[in-house]
């Protein structure tokens, strides 16, 4: 199983679309205040659909308390300002994948803090970012791939498919 860490999430709809994919995937959702909505709120409730059931949620005070409860784990901070590419990572099952904030992403000394482990998504220079939602899919997905999606099944048989 993957964690992904959303700090200081703002949109209720982004995090929706995020814990649903983690439900998707069997990875655990990490939500670090302060959060930009209440957990009770519609908009986050219907972008996760019925798929609540589904995903481990755990809220946190701080980056540091998240820190400290797993002081052995490998953080990976998604940032626009990273030199590394998401794909020349080799992710491991129990890797945090850490996301900020749809409006400025992570803090700057958390980036200053961890250069090693900082990596960006490639995009156009005239863009500022991927939707944060979109971008755990596709860091996660990534880490799937690599690890041969465990646990996850393809669903169905395109063997069966007919294309006329």
């Amino acid at each position: 199983m993957f964690h992904i860490v959303l700090v200081e999430p703002e949109i209720p709809q982004n995090t929706g679309n995020v814990a649903r994919t983690c439900a998707c995937t069997n990875c655990a959702l990490h939500l670090i205040k302060p959060l930009g909505f209440e957990i009770s709120d519609k908009y986050l409730k219907r972008a996760g659909l019925d798929y609540w059931q589904f995903v481990s949620v755990s809220v946190h005070e701080s980056l540091g308390e998240l820190f400290s409860k797993y002081p052995s784990a490998r953080f990976f901070f998604f940032t626009t300002k990273a030199r590394r590419a998401y794909t020349d990572v080799a992710y491991r099952e129990g890797d945090f994948l850490v996301f900020g904030r749809e409006t400025k992403g992570l803090p700057e000394e958390l980036l200053v803090a961890h250069p090693e482990t900082c990596v960006r998504i490639p995009m156009a220079e005239e863009t500022r970012s991927l939707n944060l939602s979109n971008s755990v899919a596709v860091a996660l997905y990534e880490a799937l791939r690599q690890n041969a999606f465990p646990g996850l099944s393809g669903r169905g048989d395109l063997h069966r498919l007919h294309w006329d």
